[in-house]
């Protein structure tokens, strides 16, 4: 890479690391930041819902605009509206201006994640140098997720929740600063029409499923309202289907999600993102809830793992040269799928962190080589012209992954956790064996996803 092209990927990944942060960096920070905003137990799920409902649902349609009407453009839209959105966020005086706050900065994700990406991945030629980007980027991405947790922790406790959203904005404001002189701009040369039936189906059925999942994890699935929205998110979720098979120029080209490496990539995306994110969310109620860990030392442990992440992540590429993507992705499930397997040893002694430490950050390797890898099986043999829908796809499995695992599998934790204390368990006894069914299913969804992966791009490489 020139010294200008260095640049330019340090630029696109530090925003997207921004906006892995903004998932994680709140979540030790709930308990202090509902009772200074005056926040009852039951609405602090709105901090992170907030957030989640626009970044996930708005990827696709502004992945498109993008490819349409000028990346860079949309980019610096984006970073804009959410160093903004962070000011107001730190400065919020009650519950209303918070939350609005924090539905912006999610609405400014939605652009900047797969504007960014597919600047990226045009900037970069495919090849050993889009994997060597595409493998910073995915580090980097995973990084913030868990580095949020370590930071949210250690800021809360010293500076106060307000400074967690100040950093978002510093560093937002920072990035807005160097990128304009960096970037350049590209489009689709053909300037189609934008798909408005196919945008309002899809971007409706995605707000509304993570909208039921979210809410499902604090109040089950029995609901009225989680039952509504999730049949509703499906139903048009089906809908989109059917308008993207009619429409003379659809939002996302069906043909391309017919392609085995588009399809077979997004799905292992979509799994390790949403059940890596679990992993670190259940080991944080275990760390804390069961052995009764500090957040600062619940994040020393988080710490060791983002320093095998970075060193997965950069390596990775070179693993990819030498097996090739489908096997890089394929061993990176599996690796993660076993070493989430091994943290059912856990148990209420102390000995539990060490083997939470250990076993968590082998999956995280695991889980790199899975991020880098998909990120090149699903957005290689493509035009430039159709890269941001492919980078769309690409980052909604990430951020999807993400604002889905947690609610899912918490769900699952909840019940069982609930079954064993009305069974006369303690607190200690029902929390661990919540949190170790809930690992379990997740072991379970990564190794039948790695072997359907497997099976699913060898006929790929038969065809070619």
């Amino acid at each position: 890479m020139s010294g200008r092209e260095k640049l330019i990927l340090l630029v696109l990944c530090a925003a997207q690391f921004i906006v892995a942060l903004d998932f994680s960096i709140l979540n030790v920070a709930l308990p202090v930041l509902g009772a200074d905003l005056g926040m009852g137990q039951a609405d602090l799920q709105w901090a992170v819902t907030a957030f989640a409902l626009p970044s996930g649902g708005f990827l696709l349609l502004f992945g498109r605009i993008a490819d349409l009407h000028g990346r860079r453009r949309l980019f610096l839209s984006g970073l804009a509206l959410f160093a903004v959105a962070s000011v107001l966020a730190t400065l919020a005086w009650n519950p209303a201006v918070f939350l609005a706050g924090r539905a912006l900065q999610g609405l400014g994700a939605a652009v900047i994640v797969p504007t960014g990406m597919s600047l990226l991945t045009t900037t970069f030629t495919e090849g050993p140098r889009r994997e060597r980007a595409l493998g910073i980027s995915g580090t980097l991405l995973s990084l913030g997720f868990t580095i949020g947790m370590v930071l949210g922790g250690v800021m809360t406790d010293s500076l106060g929740w307000r400074s967690t959203m100040g950093l978002l904005a510093v560093a937002g404001v920072a990035i807005l600063a160097v990128a304009p002189g960096l970037l350049t701009e590209s489009r689709h040369p053909g300037r189609p029409r934008i798909d408005v039936p196919g945008a309002v189906t899809v971007t409706g059925g995605l707000l509304a499923l993570i909208y039921a999942l979210s809410t499902a994890a604090q109040r089950g699935f029995g609901g009225v309202d989680v039952l509504g929205t999730l049949v509703a998110g499906v139903g048009l979720l089906v809908a989109f289907v059917v308008v993207e098979s009619r429409a003379a120029e659809p939002l996302v080209s069906l043909p391309m999600l017919r392609r085995r490496s588009v399809a077979w990539g997004n799905l292992a995306g979509l799994v390790t993102f949403s059940m890596m994110s679990t992993v670190v969310f259940l080991l944080t109620l275990y760390l804390q809830e069961v052995l009764e860990l500090s957040a600062f030392r619940t994040g020393l442990v988080f710490g060791f793992q983002g320093v095998f992440a970075a060193v997965a992540g950069l390596t990775a590429p070179r693993v990819i040269a030498r097996i090739g993507a489908r096997n890089t992705l394929v061993a990176g499930l599996a690796v993660q799928a076993v070493f989430t397997a091994a943290l059912l040893g856990i148990g209420l002694g102390s000995g539990g962190a060490w083997l939470a430490m250990a076993a968590s950050t082998l999956a995280c390797v695991g889980h790199l080589w899975a991020i880098v890898s998909y990120g090149v099986t699903a957005t290689s043999g493509l035009p430039d012209g159709e890269q941001g829908l492919a980078t769309g796809l690409v980052t909604s499995s990430q951020q999807i992954g993400i604002t889905v695992g947690i609610p899912l599998l918490s769900a699952v934790a909840s019940a069982r956790v609930s079954a064993l204390r009305d069974g006369g368990s303690s607190f200690e006894a029902a929390t661990l064996g919540g949190v170790r069914l809930g690992l379990g299913v997740d072991a379970v969804v990564v190794a039948v996803v790695a072997v359907a992966v497997a099976v699913g791009l060898r006929r790929v490489g038969r065809r070619a």
